[in-house]
């Protein structure tokens, strides 16, 4: 916990100093340096969501992988339809994963955040 709090907090100064460094009027050139600030900082965001929803799928495909193997070691007879179910969630796993990259090729992509709001 103290490891997170203290990168929460370096985030909260490196936060404050970028926008004390918008606040003065620099022009056109301030403008552009703001606007390739938005678009890498939601381009970080969206690699760290994708990699995240990866993380979380990978660790709940181990754990239905694992779950079945040691059914199937208790009763092997049951082994069919312990695989039929495992690959339907497998299915749905892989699905949750999918939609966290379309999302996050949507708002890369189409403009929904294109920086007019704060900038």
């Amino acid at each position: 916990m103290r490891k997170f709090s203290t990168a929460f907090a370096v985030l909260l100064l490196v936060a404050g100093a970028v926008s004390a460094a918008f606040a003065g009027e620099g022009g056109e050139k301030a403008d552009a340096m703001a606007r390739a600030i938005f678009y890498g900082a939601m381009a970080i965001g969206a690699g760290v969501a994708i990699g995240a929803a990866a993380g979380g799928g990978a660790a709940g495909l181990g754990n239905a992988i694992r779950g079945v193997l040691e059914g199937m070691a208790r009763n092997p007879n049951m082994g069919g339809k312990l695989l039929t179910t495992m690959f339907i969630g497998m299915a749905l796993i892989e699905t949750f994963v999918l939609y966290a990259l379309l999302i996050a090729i949507i708002f890369l992509f189409t403009g929904i955040f294109d920086g007019k709001a704060g900038f």
